[in-house]
């Protein structure tokens, strides 16, 4: 296990790259605490592979450094960071069973065959494949396969991280669930600091301790989930969390109230955004519905009933909003006005979220 520290690292595809554009992976200075539960959250090309690669010893950084507990590793190959990477497509030995596959970083490094017959047994069973642990993984489903990758990644207890690059990406919906679930149960069981690339939110939000979101290039943003979901601090956070994601307003704000679309918006605190463009974002499960005049001017466009609440799509001065109702509750068959939760109003300057006059940032 190990703490992971990015020291002024960042990455590009370029020989000579003269700008900030020309970087994938932007300057980044984070520690990754050991044995804590990672998850690298963004849309496809944001970095989250270039910085895992990176981590793994499979890249040189441009610039910059890489520690794993305070030990400089930028240099080192692979093989001496002692680390095991599941990558997003299966990577098996074909002509070897499913027992010879598991047992293959274990037997690699000289373990006792009775400890290395009692853990591929326990990685099996894990992965769901004690029935077929005498087949040859020639021939297996792409699914399989990758559960056999999974397994060979997982079967070391000694390793100083485990890395995850979209490993679920060919598994079948349900049996996603249930490995995400022993991955957990695995790091809570061993402690093991674990990195998880992913594009989907779900896997993210479930699997991880802290989410690192990623755009453009940059972290713009780490924490629980629930930190995400209350308090994030990039625009692109709030759109990317949740379903439906954050609805911004562009407003004009002055001390504890804002303007959006020509009506006066409370906001119960005060804010002194330095200029650029201000927003308010506001999830839609703090969007009220009050009644024709009685906030923000609105029109529903169309009700999406999911059964454990309603999706309410709404047109408000030509911008679309997301709002959330409870399952049993009226909704107006067109016209209605909105009005905002004070509570789950966020306030962004430039797109970064500002605090409110003496709030903690």
């Amino acid at each position: 296990m190990a703490k992971i520290t990015l020291d002024n690292l960042a990455h590009s595809y370029l020989p000579n790259p003269g700008h900030e554009d020309d970087f994938a992976l932007k300057e980044l200075n984070h520690d990754w605490i050991d044995g804590e539960a990672y998850a690298l959250l963004g849309a496809s090309g944001c970095g989250k592979s270039t910085l895992l690669n990176i981590i793994s010893g499979l890249l040189q950084p441009s610039q910059g450094r890489i520690l794993f507990n305070d030990v400089d590793v930028t240099n080192a190959p692979t093989a001496e960071r002692n680390i095991a990477q599941v990558f997003q497509f299966p990577v098996v030995y074909d002509t070897m069973t499913v027992r010879d596959n598991l047992a293959f970083p274990l037997r690699n490094r000289g373990a006792d065959a009775s400890y290395v017959a009692e853990r591929v047994q326990q990685i099996a069973q894990m992965i769901g494949m004690e029935d077929e642990l005498n087949r040859k993984a020639r021939g297996l489903t792409a699914d399989a396969k990758q559960k056999i990758s999974l397994g060979r990644g997982m079967v070391r207890e000694d390793v100083n991280a485990l890395l995850f690059d979209e490993p679920l990406t060919v598994i079948d919906p349900h049996m996603k669930w249930e490995l995400r679930t022993q991955l957990k149960s695995l790091h809570h069981e061993f402690g093991h600091t674990m990195i998880y690339v992913t594009h989907d939110q779900t896997e993210a939000l479930t699997f991880a301790d802290k989410v690192v979101v990623m755009y453009d290039g940059r972290v713009v943003q780490i924490g629980t989930p629930q930190e995400l979901f209350e308090r994030p601090a990039h625009t692109f956070v709030g759109y990317f969390i949740g379903s439906p994601g954050m609805n911004l307003f562009d407003a004009q704000i002055s001390g504890n109230a804002a303007q959006v679309a020509g009506a006066s918006i409370n906001l119960n605190k005060t804010y002194a955004p330095k200029g650029g463009k201000t927003q308010l974002g506001v999830r839609p499960e703090f969007i009220r519905l009050n009644g024709e005049g009685l906030g923000l001017p609105a029109k529903v466009t169309r009700v999406e009933d999911v059964g454990r609440h309603k999706i309410i799509r709404l047109d408000v001065a030509g911008q679309p909003v997301s709002a959330i109702a409870e399952e049993g509750a009226t909704v107006p068959s067109e016209n209605t006005a909105i009005s905002f939760d004070p509570a789950g109003i966020n306030v962004y300057a430039d797109d970064w979220r500002i605090s409110a006059e003496g709030e903690a940032a």
